[in-house]
């Protein structure tokens, strides 16, 4: 039943990781902009359990993984994206006063995407990739945490229905 569920919102995914490379990619916005596909399954696992977030983030991971703008090599976001968004999901699930706020889904989201692109440079370090200074980490994590609680109250309705219409739940947001 899950796997039939998880395959249902692969193609809901494409559509946004194409969007993500064809689209958002060429947007040139200061301070490192945002990542469409990232704050979408942040989102989407924020309304999931932890084993549909994880999952999620797998699917998501590898997306991100083929892009040709990813800098890290194959399965670090797949990585970082499986952690991340089991650790959201996980803090959501079983709280219906955090499911049903929709600021509170914003601030994980937006708490989520900061964390995944620090847990990605801390990996990165790992794996032996030159990264910049302290301060231009900083200073992107920044601008993408502005840009993404700018984007996240967009999209939020969209994926909840989305949502609601893969797994046959009624949407709160």
């Amino acid at each position: 039943m899950i796997s039939r569920r998880f395959l249902f919102s692969f193609p809901i995914f494409l559509v946004v990781y194409l969007l993500q490379e064809g689209f958002v990619t060429q947007m040139r916005l200061p301070a490192g902009g945002f990542s469409l596909i990232l704050i979408f399954t942040l989102a989407w696992a924020s309304m999931s359990t932890p084993e549909i977030g994880a999952l999620t983030g797998f699917g998501a991971g590898l997306l991100m993984d083929l892009s040709e703008t990813s800098p890290g090599p194959l399965g670090h976001w797949t990585l970082v994206l499986i952690l991340v968004s089991f650790v959201i999901s996980f803090l959501s699930y079983g709280d219906d006063h955090v499911r049903a706020n929709p600021l509170n889904i914003v601030f994980l989201v937006v708490a989520g995407v900061v964390g995944a692109q620090l847990a990605f440079a801390l990996f990165g370090l790992l794996l032996g990739q030159q990264l910049g200074s302290i301060t231009q980490v900083i200073f992107v994590c920044l601008g993408t945490a502005f840009w993404s609680a700018i984007v996240t109250p967009l999209l939020l309705p969209i994926i909840s229905r989305l949502h609601a219409l893969v797994f046959g739940t009624a949407s709160r947001i």
